[in-house]
């Protein structure tokens, strides 16, 4: 298993995204990042199981809600680069 580590971008992300859903309804906010945690157990166990979307960057979605993390493979960790929103401008993360 590969170490899997977050840009501050990508962490902010996800942290605005559980602190919305908790807004939502109470425990949402938690749900959302049990199901961050296990997307990330899942890319550190098989980083090669997730399709390439452009150039050599991966995506695993997140279950239950519209997110996906997007990912590299480096020689010695996964970078997880963005935690994107499917349903807002896709390209915005390239420049990471």
């Amino acid at each position: 298993m590969k170490t899997v580590r977050f840009l501050l971008a990508a962490e902010l992300e996800m942290l605005d995204a559980a602190h919305y859903y908790e807004l939502q309804a109470a425990g949402l906010g938690i749900d959302f990042l049990d199901k961050i945690d296990s997307a990330v157990q899942d890319i550190s166990k098989n980083p090669d199981r997730w399709p390439i979307i452009r150039f050599h960057i991966r995506r695993r979605l997140i279950h239950r809600f519209p997110f996906g993390l997007l990912y590299r493979i480096d020689p010695d960790e996964i970078i997880i680069l963005a935690t994107m929103h499917l349903h807002r401008h896709p390209d915005y993360w390239i420049n990471r």
